[in-house]
């Protein structure tokens, strides 16, 4: 293998990693392709954000096309569970297979280590609390924070009241695990032996050392290459606890050190990963893509500074609320901010930015896009808000954007109207 990339091979190794390369063959988007779609990855990364979809839907459209999404319900939640929902990158969908790597990180939150400061007492002062609410679910089964008489579950996203601490300190510990979700997305808890396959749970616990290079090697794989960074920020995983884990891929071959022209950092390429043939196709890429979800590297692949302002006050919003890159033959070319207006039938388009190198093709690509996404969500019409007027919207298949290479490293400005 080569001991040096250049930025270019990275982006087409990066790329092809994450299932770019081969989307939207021709035929229907079944069972076996979500299923394998999920498995490349490694995980979803889920939120409860739903100004346009949740989360955990857009990655596979993003690389397969128009899906039924009723199908990846089904298939995540049918029996026995192929998929489960713990802490991976955040919270996420993974493939159960990952259920014992993550012990380590389960055992843990038992002793009250590496979980929210909120509920670290309930592995200790306040765990009576806890063993009582999991004394109450094997007795009557799958539970809800809003089920527990005399307790709120929620006076806000965040505003949570003490059952919900419990049982998310329960969820945490892999005392409970989540059998599904409601229709407000509240996670819904049952016993482990009620939810994960049996076959899953016998399996002998690893290591932490062993289960963290199992799931960094798994990160590598999703990414094709990757500085150390990256790699940890995959699952989740600290400094201290992937140094030893990523040395001894490396001593056995399934992660190759090389050099990429431009990266200040070490770079890991994993053994099997081949830059894609084609970078051609257009997609609408999530904040919680795994393409994109990790930041710097999304600067140092694209040279595409991203961040999500969905905590930024409105008036302080560079480009807006709940913005998607847009990917084009291998570039990020330009961000919009969208938004489901679900009682007029209509994907709204609240902002349109382009990179200051978007190609002039660029809008009209981009509104096939927009359409195409619509027409997956249900919504009949294109919407264009008043700020997306004012940026030019309208008349933007006149635009001739600037001529260049999106994808040279150089980072975009804050701004391009």
């Amino acid at each position: 293998m080569k001991a040096e990339l250049s930025g270019s091979e990275a982006r087409r190794i990066a790329l092809a990693a994450q299932g770019f390369n081969a989307r939207r063959h021709q035929g229907r988007v079944d069972a076996t392709r979500l299923r394998r779609g999920i498995g490349r990855l490694g995980l979803l990364q889920i939120d409860s954000v739903n100004v346009l979809v949740r989360a955990h839907y857009l990655p596979l459209f993003s690389r397969l096309g128009s899906y039924d999404r009723t199908l990846l319900d089904a298939v995540v939640a049918a029996r026995p569970k192929r998929f489960f929902e713990y802490w991976g990158h955040e919270a996420s969908l993974l493939p159960v297979d990952a259920q014992p790597l993550l012990r380590w990180r389960m055992a843990r939150a038992l002793r009250g280590q590496g979980v929210w400061r909120q509920l670290e007492p309930f592995a200790t002062d306040r765990r009576s609390e806890a063993d009582a609410l999991l004394a109450r679910i094997e007795r009557e089964g799958p539970l809800a924070a809003s089920d527990v008489a005399g307790t709120r579950a929620s006076q806000g996203m965040w505003v949570w009241s003490a059952a919900k601490h419990a049982l998310e300190w329960l969820f945490w510990a892999g005392l409970v695990a989540s059998t599904h979700r409601r229709g407000s997305f509240e996670r819904v808890y049952d016993l482990p032996e009620r939810v994960l396959p049996r076959a899953v749970l016998l399996r002998p616990t690893p290591s932490g050392v062993e289960a963290r290079r199992a799931l960094i090697a798994r990160a590598a794989r999703a990414l094709g290459v990757a500085t150390a960074h990256d790699l940890r920020d995959y699952y989740r995983i600290g400094p201290a606890d992937a140094r030893l884990p990523i040395e001894q891929l490396v001593e056995e071959g399934t992660l190759v050190p090389v050099r990429v022209q431009g990266w200040q950092h070490q770079a890991y390429l994993h053994k099997d990963a081949r830059p894609g043939r084609d970078r051609g196709g257009a997609a609408l890429v999530s904040p919680f893509d795994p393409l994109v979800w990790h930041r710097p590297r999304a600067e140092r692949l694209f040279g595409f500074r991203y961040r999500l302002e969905i905590y930024t006050p409105a008036h302080k919003r560079e480009h807006g609320y709940y913005v998607l890159p847009f990917l084009l033959d291998g570039a990020l070319v330009a961000r919009v901010d969208l938004k489901a207006d679900r009682k007029r039938g209509a994907l709204t388009v609240q902002r349109v930015h382009l990179e200051p190198c978007a190609p002039s093709s660029t809008a009209e690509r981009l509104l096939q896009e927009l359409r195409t996404m619509a027409a997956w969500l249900g919504l009949s019409r294109l919407a264009i808000a008043p700020a997306a007027s004012r940026e030019g919207w309208p008349a933007v298949l006149d635009v001739e954007a600037e001529e260049g290479d999106c994808a040279s490293g150089r980072v975009s400005p804050p701004n391009r109207p």
